[in-house]
This record gives structure tokens, sequence and C-alpha cells, in this order.
């Protein structure tokens, strides 16, 4: 079989230690395996790193043989695990919500202000706005606990959804904003003979847009935050690793490494049908050359097996040298 260990640099990446670390591609390429054996390389290298899943369909407990939940769980020396249940997150979500309102809206109103949030949880990105929130918490607060967060995200579309959210959230508060401070306006000129309104509301709105400023400077940050798409040598997941790309170059993020997983190994036998395989993947991995010209490309081997335990995710750390 041959050798985990086969990377190609194609630019001049200034060594950094980065401190957040996204994982994203088309669903079935490998997102998990490749995230958790990067997470797992960085613990045996003496960082303290999350691995974070924020795909509904976790594979992360699966791979370490451990029930994971919202909370952080100790997998192996150095490494913590955690899956995010995005449904979860927007009831907490909705209930953080509630308790910040209760004590700024009259009482015969609340009963209406809680009923428009429970509209407002089962409305569509809903649940994408409160994973947000909860990974700003994780990147602004308890991240700090750590070295390293590695981030194993949904497919691609859900991902790009919640990779733009920080400008469209810093985009809506501000709107917001601009609202309330009309409103206070008014009020200041009619009801309190011109002088500055206190207004709760107003105050709570500028504490989010500090969060979430906070957290796109972070996520911005090539030197803090880094992304890596995995992809298979095949026709659809090069397609949609290059839109990818270009979408997420649109809002400012910065595709720096692509991890070309399931490549057949060399000890593959001379069968006609091995022939015609390898034949048709050099084909695709000519194109992926050739494509992503400013990315870092990492190569990992298919395995004989399923990728099942701590021990085949170990094989495949060694790719990723620092």
């Amino acid at each position: 079989m041959m050798e985990f260990v086969v990377v190609e640099m194609r630019v001049n990446v200034k060594s950094i230690k980065e401190r957040i670390v996204f994982f994203g591609g088309k669903g079935g390429v490998g997102k998990s395996s490749t995230a958790s054996a990067y997470a797992l390389k960085q613990a045996a290298d003496g960082r303290r790193t999350l691995l974070v899943s924020t795909d509904p369909a976790h594979n992360l407990g699966d791979l370490f043989e451990r029930k994971l939940s919202g909370g952080a769980a100790k997998l192996t020396d150095n490494l913590w695990g955690m899956e995010i249940d995005p449904e979860e997150e927007s009831k907490r979500y909705i209930e953080k919500v509630k308790s910040n309102l209760s004590g700024l809206v009259k009482s015969h109103l609340t009963d209406e202000v809680n009923r428009q949030m429970e509209m407002a949880r089962v409305s569509p990105g809903a649940d994408e706005a409160a994973l947000f929130d909860r990974i700003v918490e994780l990147v602004l607060e308890e991240g700090k606990d750590y070295d390293l967060l590695v981030f194993d995200t949904a497919p691609t579309g859900h991902t790009l959804r919640l990779l733009s959210l920080p400008e469209m959230m810093e985009a809506w508060v501000d709107g917001m904003l601009q609202k309330r401070q009309s409103i206070n306006d008014s009020h200041a000129r009619w009801l309190n003979d011109g002088e500055p309104v206190e207004d709760p509301i107003y105050r709570v709105l500028m504490e989010r847009k500090d969060k979430f400023s906070a957290a796109r400077k972070e996520l911005l940050d090539p030197e803090i935050t880094r992304y890596h798409y995995v992809l298979v040598p095949e026709k659809l997941p090069i397609a949609e690793t290059e839109r990818a790309v270009a979408l997420l170059k649109q809002t400012n993020l910065t595709v720096d490494k692509i991890v070309v997983n399931k490549c057949l190994p060399e000890a593959a036998d001379d069968s006609s049908f091995f022939q015609n395989r390898r034949s048709q993947e050099k084909e695709y991995l000519d194109i992926i050359q050739n494509r992503f010209l400013s990315q870092t490309l990492v190569y990992l081997p298919m395995l004989d097996q399923d990728v099942r335990s701590i021990g085949d995710l170990e094989k495949l750390s060694k790719a990723f040298s620092n």
C-alpha cells in the first residue's frame, strides 16, 4: 500500500499556526475522516484541539467510537470532540432571545413576542442562524481554551450559506440599529424634550453587532482561519469544489488547501478494471492540478477498508505535515 505522505505545495505559504480550520466539500467525499485525521495530527503534535461537527448527519462519534453531544468530550490526548445539533441549537438560541427580551417588552406583549419567536424558530434559515451563533460562541469564547478549532461542516451548499452569514447578519443588525435610532430620535423630539432616550433594545443590538464584527474579523483573517476543501478525483466533486471556491472568494474567504481523497494506491493490481480506473483518475488529477493553482494540494489514498477507527485515522493523518 502506498505511503500516506503524498503532499504537493503549489504556493509559498508562510508557516502560520492557524487557530481555526474549516473542512468543507461535497457529501460523500470523506470530510469527517479527513477533518478527524487532521485534528488527530495536530493533537499528536501537542496542540490542544477541539474537533467540532456541524453536519446534522454526524460521523465523529462513530469514527472515535464515542457518544458525542453539544459539549466537549475528550477523545485522545490533546483532542476533544463535539457534535452540534442544529435543531437543538435553534431551540437554545430562541430561548436565549426570549430571555434577552423578557425585561425589554411590556408584560401584555410577552405572549405575542413568544409566539413570534416560536414562528421564527421553524422559519427557513433559523437552524443555520442558530448554528452560526454557536460557532461565534466557540470562536470568541469557549474556543479560547484550545489551541485549535477544527470544524467538520455539512455538504457544500449548507457550508456556503453558513460561511456567508457573518456579513449578512452584520448587515441585518445594522438595518435594525438604524430603525431603532430613528424611533429613538422621534421619541426624543416629541416625548422627551429632545433628551436622548435610553433604549435597552438598541443596546442589545449593539452588543450583537460587536459580536458579529469580532467573529467576522477572525473568520476573514488568513493568519487565524483556514478553509480546506475535500474532493475525490471525479467529475462532479471537482466541478462543485471549483464553484464553491469561487463563491467563497466573493465573500472574501480564500480556500488555501484542497485535499484529494480516495486516490487509487500504487499497489492496486493490473487488471483491466484498475487500468481503466487509473487512466480516468489521471485525467481528473491533471484537471485538479490545472484548476486549483492557488491552493496547496494534499493527496490521500483509498484504503482497503472503511475508515472506522483511530488507527485508520492515524494512517491518514501522516499526510498532514506541518
